[in-house]
């Protein structure tokens, strides 16, 4: 999903957020996935406090860590 219709924006994963996205939430469901996988939602600005929140009660969440430096992590990663 992207914002606007820019191919390029990730938006947020909040139901019916179509803002651009700022932030990565990194968690796991310890009961469906091994320790190193990371699943990943989009937060903007607003809805980052209640998404950490959402996945920090089930014990879900690894990481909050600002989109680009996601990004960069990945591209390092990559080569």
């Amino acid at each position: 999903m992207r914002a606007g219709g820019d191919e390029e924006t990730p938006i947020c994963s909040a139901k019916g957020c179509r803002a651009a996205a700022e932030w990565v939430l990194a968690w796991n469901n310890p009961k469906l996935h091994t320790p190193e996988r990371r699943k990943t939602w989009l937060a903007c600005e607003e809805h980052r406090e209640h998404l950490t929140q959402f996945l920090g009660m089930r014990g879900f969440l690894k990481d909050v860590v600002a989109l680009a430096e996601w990004q960069r992590r990945e591209q390092a990663a990559e080569g």
